[in-house]
Order: C-alpha cells, then sequence, then structure tokens
C-alpha cells in the first residue's frame, strides 16, 4: 500500500483563524491496534477532522484491521478515509517513523497490551511501534487508550514504565448506557 493524502481545502476554520491548509494545522499520528475499541478511534478522527486544525497522519495494525468488521460497520478502508495521510503498517521509510517528522503528538486508540508492551520495550517492528518510539524520543506527548481487563501484572509493569516517562495512560472506559 502507497501513503494516501487527501485534500486538505475542507472549509473548515481553527479557533485561531488559521488557515486549514496541512502546512498551517497541528500534525497529529493515531495508531490503532487490534485491541477492542475501533468505534472511538473513528470518533476520535471524525473530532480532529471536524475541528479542522489538525492533520492526522494514521496507521493500523493487521490486528485492527481484522477487528473493524467485529466492531463497527465500517471497513478499514471507510475509517482510513477519516484521516488526512494514512501509513502502510510496514512502511519503514514513511515520514511519522523519522524524529524529525514535527507534530505535536501522537496518540494509540485503542492500545492493546501487546502495542504497549512494544513501545514500553523500544521494539519497533512496525511502523506504529516506531512512531511511539519516536515520540517518546522528541519528548512529544504521547497517549496511549488501554483496552484491556483485568490487567495482568505484566501489563501492569509496562504500563508504569510508560507512564514514568511521561506517556499518558488513558483507560478506555466506553459507556454503553443510554
Amino acid at each position: 500500500r502507497r501513503t494516501r493524502r487527501f485534500s486538505s481545502s475542507r472549509g473548515r476554520s481553527c479557533s485561531s483563524a488559521r488557515s486549514t491548509e496541512m502546512s498551517d494545522r497541528k500534525r497529529i499520528v493515531v495508531g490503532m491496534s487490534g485491541a477492542s475499541g475501533a468505534p472511538l478511534t473513528i470518533e476520535l478522527l471524525q473530532v480532529l477532522r471536524q475541528t479542522g486544525c489538525f492533520e492526522t497522519h494514521l496507521v493500523l495494525t493487521e490486528a485492527a484491521r481484522q477487528s473493524i468488521p467485529h466492531e463497527t460497520d465500517r471497513t478499514a478502508e471507510e475509517i482510513c478515509a477519516l484521516a488526512d495521510v494514512v501509513h502502510p503498517l510496514h512502511a519503514m521509510d514513511a515520514s511519522i517513523a523519522s524524529g524529525s517528522f514535527r507534530c505535536s503528538g501522537m496518540i494509540v486508540a485503542p492500545c492493546s497490551m501487546k502495542t504497549a508492551a512494544g513501545i514500553a520495550c523500544g521494539y519497533s517492528e512496525n511502523l506504529l511501534l516506531r512512531a511511539a518510539d519516536g515520540t517518546i524520543k522528541e519528548r512529544r506527548p504521547l497517549v496511549l487508550l488501554g483496552r484491556e481487563c483485568p490487567l495482568s501484572p505484566i501489563h501492569l509493569e509496562n504500563l508504569l514504565k510508560l507512564a514514568r516517562i511521561g506517556v499518558w495512560i488513558v483507560p478506555m472506559v466506553m459507556n454503553y448506557y443510554s
């Protein structure tokens, strides 16, 4: 797969009254791993798009692609269409793989415990893990929306390790009640 870029002329305005051109918007990397929680990723991408203030760079793991049809009525391609730029998982030469890629931070939603373990150990075997590693290295904000219950002692140790270096660990609690 190739990196895909979508038009930035969506007619939205930023609260700072700046142009919505891609170069004027804040870049956010969004990673989606295979844990349950695809609806939250969809909502996140929609909200970021609606503000008009963010250029989103999306990377999905294979497990995320497999879980999408089980959790939503959308395809992976429909979710990818919500992002400005979509990067293939194994494109280690993609812009987001480099620490020199200027962005405001990264959100992994949902973040499986496998992905959290890879990030905690610096095991950058794919683009999502490499982008997170670069985000940590450059001391940019990294937010992990973990989706696991119950958490094992190994999960807790990995999350604690990440929290101690400044990664934001946010439990993904979805409201299933009306």
